[in-house]
């Protein structure tokens, strides 16, 4: 399905209309549940485990929430999360996964941006193979949506109106909804591992954050992916999970909660 390539990274994607939409709805969430206004937010860490069990251990940060839809606000919020983690689970090196992070690797690893190579020579983005992968009781899956930008991919209406979510079929091969957040990490892994440069400077960050994304709305994360990644990775297990996947699925085994339902401290995996 991939190839063993390094792929180059999108620098950038561009759809404003769509991107404006989607912004709009993650803000009122916001604001809606700051009363209206800046205030306390929450918003899950990822952080990487060695040696034990579990691989990702994710906590809930408040912070404080800088309204608005500038790039420049989405940054103050990024900071005070990473403070505010820092000072209550003494981490330091923080990474933040999305297309607001200050960082040029965190921008380069947004799942808009990350792609990779199929045997065929085909570079997809991780969004719009995990988009266009989806099955649905009356459609799909809607492959032309491989070579849509990632975010008309997301954006797709066929996604909304074609019944429930049943699996997800990428070329062929066959993936069940359980367990939860599965396949898009192994899309985001696979794609990850291709993007050698990348990869190799994540190794030594602490925690992993996506200030877009909000549980109360979504499931799958990038910066929860990338989490998994650096685990796999120092506990000697990232060639043996991506062998197959039914492997890799093994390793979900013991999940304790859903990702939807935050408690104080959860262990993903």
């Amino acid at each position: 399905m991939f190839r063993h390539s390094k792929s180059t990274v999108m620098q950038s994607v561009t759809d404003s209309r769509s991107s404006v939409i989607d912004e709009a709805s993650t803000e009122r969430e916001n604001t809606t549940e700051n009363g209206g206004m800046g205030g306390m937010a929450k918003r899950p860490i990822f952080i990487p485990l060695v040696g034990g069990k579990r691989f990702v251990r994710e906590v809930y940060v408040d912070f404080q929430w800088y309204p608005g839809f500038a790039k420049s606000q989405k940054q103050k919020s990024i900071r005070d999360l990473h403070a505010m983690a820092a000072k209550e689970y003494q981490l330091k090196n923080f990474l933040e996964v999305s297309s607001k992070s200050e960082q040029t690797l965190g921008v380069a690893l947004s799942s808009f941006n990350l792609t990779f190579t199929t045997q065929k020579g085909r570079v997809l983005t991780v969004e719009a193979a995990f988009q266009g992968s989806k099955v649905f009781e009356y459609g799909g899956p809607f492959r032309d949506l491989f070579d849509a930008s990632p975010m008309d991919a997301k954006r797709d209406d066929r996604l909304k109106n074609s019944g429930r979510l049943k699996e997800f079929n990428l070329f062929g091969q066959i993936w069940p909804l359980q367990p939860l957040t599965c396949f898009y990490d192994w899309v985001y892994i696979n794609a990850l591992v291709k993007n050698v440069e990348l990869a190799g400077q994540i190794t030594d960050i602490d925690a992993f954050t996506d200030i877009e994304f909000n549980h109360k709305r979504s499931i799958n994360c990038q910066a929860r992916a990338a989490a998994l990644y650096c685990a796999l990775y120092h506990n000697d297990k990232l060639d043996e999970a991506l062998s197959s996947p039914d492997i890799f699925r093994s390793y979900y085994a013991g999940r304790v909660s859903d990702p939807h339902e935050p408690d104080n401290v959860r262990y993903l995996i």
